[in-house]
């Protein structure tokens, strides 16, 4: 068996590679990254470190690296004869991977089966958005794959100087993958779990962990603290965190029917999660591009959006947006950027285009406030 994962940067080595890697497939790496990618081949093993309780130290083995930007032909090739291709490579990146995958679904010989397909991103319906890529280009060789989405949970953090290929990651992952797509012949993939219905487990990934750890970088960020772990450490901000996700939690209740029970636990366990000191993790790693993680459907707008339709509380939610607009990183360009039209653009217009809410919708009003305070206090800077 042989799987390609576009991506091989520590998300791509130390959870899906390494969970291929144990499902018993050969694997390759596709990145455009020359030096990451020399540096895979110059070794005949790396090894993933689980940081924190029960971690142990994963080794692993029979693994090769291509550079799709020098060589796109052999990643074509090995498509061709792939069981399974996944990716972390972020879903704005999806279209530029989509031709290698279709170059090598045209080379697929038609005796094999269908091509699993999964791209693992944090992003709703990555796979399907994948999908459409590859189809606007041959639809045709779409045809020659299966399509599953999925939603991952591992926190991978900054990385020590001098690991080289190692990764340090925590200990706990969740890789869920919708199953009907295989018609009972699903991939190899060890403790990953397969369900009928992604959507209620993509949101509650998501709309707890991703806006969890985003709003304790956010509101960490405003206090002057640097670590994830020193920020849930600091009271104020782990009320403000656990305010916020109670409101997520109330909403995935209503929409998806969700025991509230069992979602008070998943939160709990999340926080613990955030609060591992052996994970250094730093506010600014988590809280870059602050423009997209206020986009319609990410972990701020989308929770909160969807409380608001159903006069479910937002205000923690509200609070969180307001410390995002707060974010100010000059190494990171999505902030910069976001303060210069917090200074310089009309609030209304502001609002609409980056989180993509209509003016009549409930949670504009209280977003709209949030964006035209911050633009006041940078005036008065």
């Amino acid at each position: 068996m042989k799987a390609v994962h576009f991506g091989a940067g520590n998300i791509g080595r130390g959870f899906v590679g390494l969970l291929l890697h144990e499902g018993g497939y050969e694997l390759v790496f596709s990145d455009v990254a020359g030096p990451l990618v020399d540096a895979i081949n110059a070794t005949d093993s790396y090894t993933v470190h689980e940081a924190g309780p029960g971690g142990v130290d994963r080794v692993v083995t029979g693994y090769r690296a291509v550079n799709s930007a020098e060589n796109p032909d052999a990643v074509a090739d090995e498509v061709a004869t792939a069981d399974v291709v996944t990716c972390a490579v972020g879903p704005t990146v999806l279209r530029f991977i989509a031709p290698a995958i279709v170059a090598g679904l045209a080379r697929r010989s038609p005796d094999l089966p269908p091509l699993k397909v999964m791209a693992c991103e944090n992003a709703i319906g990555a796979t399907d958005q994948l999908r459409a890529e590859i189809e606007k280009i041959d639809p045709a060789a779409a045809g020659r794959a299966v399509y599953a989405n999925t939603a991952v949970d591992r926190i991978v953090p900054a990385q020590p100087a001098g690991a080289g290929v190692d990764v340090t990651v925590e200990p706990y992952y969740e890789w869920t993958i919708e199953s009907g797509p295989f018609e009972g012949d699903l991939p190899s993939i060890p403790g990953a779990h397969f369900v009928d219905d992604l959507g209620p487990y993509i949101e509650r990934k998501l709309f707890t962990v991703n806006t969890g750890h985003a709003a304790t970088a956010y509101f960490g960020a405003q206090a002057g603290i640097e670590r994830i772990s020193d920020a849930l450490a600091d009271p104020s901000i782990a009320a403000r965190v656990s305010a916020a996700l109670e409101e997520t939690s109330a909403m995935l209740s209503a929409v998806h029917g969700l025991d509230p029970e069992e979602l008070a636990a998943y939160r709990a366990k999340i926080l613990d999660r955030f609060r591992n000191p052996e994970l250094v993790d730093t506010v600014q790693r988590v809280g870059r591009q602050p423009l997209r993680k206020l986009s319609r459907h990410e972990r701020f707008i989308g929770p909160a959006a969807q409380a608001a339709e159903r006069g479910l509380p937002t205000s923690a939610l509200v609070a969180a947006i307001a410390a995002t607009t707060a974010f100010d990183d000059p190494a990171d360009e999505q902030s910069v950027e976001l303060q210069r039209r917090l200074g310089a653009d009309d609030p209304v217009a502001l609002t609409a285009d980056v989180t993509g809410l209509e003016p009549g919708h409930p949670l504009f009003s209280a977003v709209h406030a949030v964006f035209a305070a911050r633009q006041r206090e940078l005036r008065a800077l």
